[in-house]
């Protein structure tokens, strides 16, 4: 069973070295890795042919102009030949080596169209520093009206699904990752299932992390995507989810307070 990753870039040279080298690290070989570049400026694509050479014929990549990250996942999504898909950032990483291996292994049951699982976010000046930790085992598809999603980083499809109820939205600015999610979890009820496993890294300030004006565009693709597929929901109902963010956040900093005060103590 072949996995194709997708991975868009514009001027990430600071970052996709991280990224490449988390997926050549990966124990499961049925890999294709997917890189759709936006014609950057800077020393992008400089890594991408430095690295090609180690994927031993398993990197494909483009790097043209396109509209924006979403066409350039449609790019991806259409040169790819794995049965699965699945979609790594360039300011993201796996969290291990056998990340892959165990995705591959759920999805070896071919009752099942879709997987995901957990994702935590880090500092981008120290990766070791979680901030925050997105955990998917509570999803149910009802709570797409509350504007909550699975990580989808994590998320990893059958191509034919994709084949059969499309692509991403590219009118969506920001958010059309949760509407095609939408779609496909809520209103195709696509069968899916959780796995309890830290799949990801992401840096902060990613395009769907990075402040007030961030948010409020996300709300305001919610709301579009609802709308698109005739959902009820509303402004109120999608905000909420604000709040279980909130308590992740300080979760996160209440563990990394504990785990510093017990390496002191170990230290002593």
């Amino acid at each position: 069973m072949k996995i194709s990753i997708i991975t868009a870039t514009y001027n990430s040279g600071a970052t996709l070295r991280d990224t490449m080298e988390s997926v050549l690290r990966q124990t499961y070989t049925q890999i294709e890795h997917i890189i759709v570049d936006g014609a950057s400026t800077d020393n992008t694509m400089d890594i991408v042919r430095e690295l090609e050479p180690l994927y031993q014929g398993r990197l494909r990549y483009v790097s043209e102009p396109d509209r924006g990250i979403y066409d350039a996942m449609n790019k991806g999504i259409a040169m790819a030949s794995g049965d699965i898909i699945g979609i790594l950032n360039s300011d993201d990483f796996f969290t291990a080596d056998t990340i892959v291996a165990t995705l591959a292994a759920e999805l070896a049951d071919q009752e099942i169209d879709a997987v995901y699982a957990d994702v935590h976010y880090v500092d981008d000046s120290d990766l070791s520093r979680s901030v925050r930790y997105y955990s998917s085992r509570t999803f149910r598809p009802w709570m797409m009206k509350l504007g909550f999603q699975p990580a989808h980083p994590t998320f990893y499809c059958r191509k034919s699904v994709y084949d059969r109820h499309g692509s991403f939205d590219i009118n969506f600015r920001v958010a059309a990752d949760f509407e095609h999610l939408l779609r496909l979890i809520y209103i195709q009820r696509i069968p899916t299932r959780y796995i309890p496993l830290d799949c990801v890294a992401m840096r902060t300030g990613g395009a769907s992390t990075s402040g007030l004006k961030s948010h409020l565009r996300i709300l305001s693709d919610h709301l579009k995507a609802y709308r698109k597929n005739g959902v009820n929901s509303n402004l109120f109902l999608d905000a909420s989810r604000y709040v279980y963010k909130a308590s992740e956040v300080l979760n996160s900093k209440v563990n990394n307070i504990r785990n510093r005060n017990n390496r002191i103590l170990t230290e002593r």
